[in-house]
């Protein structure tokens, strides 16, 4: 059995007993053990809401940072008090990178506010391109290649290359993946991958149906072609056994709208508060 908490979203469950803010994270409780996927913006978040869902941030066996934007791993210093020194952390090797967005002609760091010194004292790095088993039965999906698909991407997104400013490519994005009775459960930051991309790396890596997608699969900004592109692919890479969705933060209002049009009791939202169970 696996427990799933959205504890950081962009929305909330009841606005009265949860706070929301622009970021992700997940809480997983495995038969082996607990994993958080991101840590949300602020950290106040991420701890309140834990605790308002009776949830102990200290028992956490292991971290999984789906990639480096603030949104995702501003949460890091709330957690380095609020769990046990010497905790797992695993990444993509792209992760400290210096990353930036550039609107109306202004520059500004999206990346980390830690350094991967910072987080050697408290956490055990493990950084890789490559699947990882996180533990028993929770596995990272590594490096999210080939992209043969279109990309959660946006125009504003670079990256501090040896010389220069380049465009993000997003090396880091990876998700989480728990494989359940019946099939794969995936675990999404932001899928700037793509989200067709992600489906077809986790199709690939464990050759079985995928059951369950939730988080947020950055579809907010593709157009209706693309969209409709999307549905096409979801029902061909998944073989036509379409996954139950559980969507948060950068999907979008209009996506998951169409979504459901495509896919009815298929699609739910996922805000801050929202437990899921599967076996």
């Amino acid at each position: 059995m696996y427990t799933i908490r959205c504890l950081v979203d962009d929305h909330t469950l009841d606005p009265a007993a949860f706070q929301a803010e622009h970021g992700v994270a997940f809480a997983i409780e495995t038969p082996a053990g607990h994993v958080l996927f991101d840590t949300g913006q602020s950290g106040d978040v991420l701890v309140q809401n834990a605790d308002r869902m009776g949830y102990n941030l200290r028992q956490i066996d292991a971290l999984v940072l789906s990639h480096s934007h603030y949104d995702h791993t501003g949460g890091l210093k709330a957690l380095m008090a609020s769990s046990m020194p010497g905790l797992r952390l695993h990444a993509h090797p792209e992760l400290f990178r210096r990353r930036f967005s550039q609107r109306d002609g202004e520059m500004r760091s999206i990346g980390m506010n830690s350094t991967q010194l910072d987080l050697a004292h408290h956490f055990a790095l493990h950084l890789s391109t490559e699947p990882v088993e996180v533990l028993p039965h929770a596995w990272t999906t590594g490096e999210i290649m080939p992209r043969t698909e279109f990309e959660g991407r946006s125009p504003h997104h670079y990256i501090q290359g040896e010389h220069n400013l380049q465009t993000d490519p997003y090396l880091d994005d990876l998700s989480l993946v728990l494989e359940g009775r019946s099939g794969s459960i995936v675990v999404c930051g932001c899928c700037h991958a793509g989200l067709l991309n992600t489906i077809a790396r986790v199709r690939s890596i464990f050759d079985r149906n995928i059951t369950a997608i939730i988080g947020g699969a950055h579809l907010a900004s593709v157009d209706a072609n693309t969209l409709q592109h999307a549905i096409e692919g979801i029902r061909t890479t998944c073989s036509g056994l379409i996954p139950d969705f559980f969507l948060n933060h950068c999907t979008g209002e209009r996506p998951i709208a169409t979504l459901t049009q495509a896919f009815g009791e298929k699609v739910h939202p996922c805000p801050a508060g929202t437990v899921l169970l599967f076996d």
